[in-house]
């Protein structure tokens, strides 16, 4: 097992490589030149002030040392500081990272809920009005634009029945919405791959074995058929993580909610460089590492997953 998770983490380094290569070169590749914006609506720069700046923010340096510089700089926690706050970019986004943690994963755990119970009820039912019913809603929940779906529960919950807040981070009622939103749409995704992996489940010799005995079905559902099932689930959990961070930069714009994507938009709308490419660079980082996390935890769960 300590050999599979070390080879994993050795494969986990290419990737992360070339994270750090996308990252440095969007950045560098986007029109406008850096120093114009740190100067921003203040009286034309000088030569020697422009150059003074170019050399702060290492840009006189030939591009591989610029890249080199990045990466050094990165793996000791510095990112830069942003052009509008000043700020270093890191304390920046460690101040919004827990409240999109939170939500990400108060966000999966709506979708984990949801998504399985609907998927195993409509496989157990097959064919009835619970299944239609339920993939009904699945086909629906892939298909909304997720602003336009909470939109509608602000519309609800908020202005019509005043319930939850409208917007804002603070307590837990501030996370209900996002987190619904986020989840809900999610919970499709997994509800369909749930019954697909269930129906195959089900279809299988030792759930026959285990009726035949006179089993109970609910126990057969869960201790046999779903516990077969998960190894697609669980592998589909890691790709639903990044898909809800990144569904987070737009939820949060939605509902003013304080976290890395409320911040991602501040900074797109202002061109801050060094924010846009610190807060990428630390969601694709969460990304590889939470994938690499579900690769360990499928080899755990599967016996047929050869460590070696």
């Amino acid at each position: 097992m300590l050999r599979y998770i070390a080879v994993r983490l050795l494969s986990a380094i290419p990737v992360v490589f070339g994270v750090t290569l996308a990252v440095f070169f969007m950045v560098r590749l986007v029109p406008g030149d850096p120093v114009d914006i740190m100067f921003g609506n203040q009286a034309r720069p000088t030569p020697e002030q422009r150059a003074a700046m170019r050399h702060q923010l290492g840009l006189d340096l030939p591009i591989h040392k610029q890249y080199v510089k990045f990466v050094s700089d990165a793996l000791r926690g510095d990112l830069g500081r942003s052009f509008r706050s000043k700020r270093p970019v890191m304390q920046e986004i460690l101040l919004r990272l827990p409240n999109t943690l939170k939500l990400t994963f108060a966000s999966l755990a709506v979708a984990v809920v949801i998504g399985t119970v609907t998927g195993v009820l409509a496989a157990t039912f097959k064919g009835s009005w619970i299944d239609n019913i339920s993939m009904l809603g699945a086909v629906l929940g892939v298909s909304i634009p997720g602003f336009w779906l909470g939109l509608m529960l602000i519309l609800l919950f908020s202005v019509r029945l005043g319930w939850l807040p409208v917007s804002g981070t603070g307590s837990w009622k501030h996370m209900v919405l996002p987190a619904f939103t986020l989840g809900l749409l999610s919970s499709a995704i997994l509800a369909r791959l749930t019954r697909a992996s269930m129906l195959e489940a089900l279809s299988g010799d030792y759930v026959r074995t285990a009726r035949a005995k006179g089993l109970r079905e609910w126990w057969v559902v869960v201790r046999h058929a779903l516990r077969n099932a998960l190894i697609p689930i669980v592998t589909m959990l890691g790709l639903q993580i990044g898909g809800l961070l990144s569904g987070a930069f737009v939820i949060e714009a939605v509902f003013g909610y304080s976290g890395i994507g409320l911040l991602a938009v501040g900074a797109l709308q202002t061109r801050d460089f060094p924010l846009i490419q610190g807060i990428v660079l630390m969601v694709s980082l969460i990304y590889v590492g939470v994938n690499l996390l579900v690769d360990i935890i499928y080899a755990a769960i599967d016996p047929r997953i050869s460590y070696s």
